[in-house]
């Protein structure tokens, strides 16, 4: 339900007090932690998010408390048209851990994980360099080796080009075109009379335009590239 690893935790915890507001708590992975069918990897957590609030007594997770994203998830049969209609009609006091629980549950049982690949939160939505995002890459490469996903859905032109180490056009995919991911893994112990074999990871990324904020607009082009998916 939430991706929880204590070497990565303790990271990002570090990483929040550098880089983002200090009152306010990082955003972690949630969903289907364990080979799910789809990894949504979205930017970064902002102060809009009620679970970044240091008082918060439910789940940590992404989009907690804001609207426009569901519309996706909902779209997708990610979600119910009866949770989403909910979401619609909440205000930001309106949501509740144990509501947010049963969100997530929800989303887990539609084989679904969904984090950042920044987990600094901001108090506000202004663009990250991509050097903060860089800093954050060994930890999110790990938290998909561990989460194990059939597919990882990039949303963004910048999130993909970091994950997958060069420039990506989101525009110039469509219907089921994807990328691959290799992940090498370090071995455990090395051979005195064998080269060491180093183990290879590899899933398949699926740029997609940003479909919030300033990308709101571009939300059925992804909603249709979504449903390509598989």
């Amino acid at each position: 339900m939430q991706f929880q690893s204590p070497v990565l935790l303790k990271k990002r915890q570090e990483l929040q007090h550098i880089h983002w507001h200090k009152e306010l708590s990082p955003i972690y992975g949630a969903g289907r932690t364990k080979d799910p069918d789809i990894l949504f990897l979205f930017m970064n957590p902002t102060g809009k998010n009620i679970s970044s609030d240091p008082q918060w007594t439910g789940i940590r997770a992404p989009r907690l408390g804001t609207k426009n994203v569901w519309k996706i998830f909902v779209a997708v049969k990610i979600i119910s048209q009866a949770t989403y209609e909910k979401i619609k009609s909440m205000k930001i006091n309106d949501w509740t851990p144990e509501f947010s629980q049963a969100l997530y549950e929800e989303i887990a049982d539609h084989k679904v994980y969904i984090t950042n690949l920044a987990k600094c939160t901001q108090i506000d939505a202004r663009p990250l360099k991509d050097s903060v995002f860089k800093e954050y890459l060994q930890y999110t490469l790990q938290e998909i080796q561990e989460i194990n996903p059939k597919y990882i859905i990039t949303l963004g032109n910048q999130v993909s080009s970091i994950l997958l180490g060069r420039p990506i056009k989101v525009s110039d995919y469509a219907g089921n075109e994807h990328e691959l991911l290799t992940i090498k893994t370090t071995p455990t112990h090395r051979s005195t009379t064998h080269r060491s074999i180093v183990p290879l990871f590899q899933y398949k990324v699926y740029p997609t335009f940003y479909p919030v904020g300033q990308g709101t607009r571009n939300m059925p082009a992804a909603i249709e590239r979504i449903k390509n998916i598989g």
